[in-house]
């Protein structure tokens, strides 16, 4: 079954809603979470809309850091993920997603780049 972007047919209500509705159409198409997991890497390329390539990262152990008090990058390893606001079970999952809580070498570091469509993890330090 194609997973579709767009108006339910339907209300919360359960009862149809009375404006035309286009049937699926292949600019309304949408894709399964890439639920990026620690491992090492693996990256997936996918053709998106107008041929732009998306790179999609199925797993990686490594990520980005910024520190805000020397001001420099560095390439660290991920050791744990402490908490994700998207959902409760991707903590137990160990996926990563924007704004999930990881452990690195460093201390507790921030996500701030979007795994799954950007192809690559960056982090900010948190005290």
């Amino acid at each position: 079954m194609v997973i579709i972007q767009s108006k339910s047919k339907r209300k919360p209500s359960g009862g149809r809603y009375k404006t035309k509705l286009i049937k699926k159409r292949q600019h309304l198409i949408g894709r399964l979470p890439a639920m990026t997991k620690m491992s090492t890497k693996r990256v997936q390329s996918i053709r998106a809309r107008s041929g732009v390539r998306k790179l999609r990262l199925l797993s990686e152990d490594k990520v980005n850091v910024y520190d805000p008090a020397t001001k420099t990058f560095s390439v660290e390893t991920i050791k744990n993920v402490i908490d994700t606001p998207a959902n409760k079970n991707f903590m137990r999952r160990k996926i990563m997603t924007k704004g999930s809580l990881i452990e690195t070498s460093k201390g507790q570091a921030k996500i701030t780049s979007r795994p799954g469509q950007d192809g690559v993890i960056c982090a900010i330090l948190v005290k």
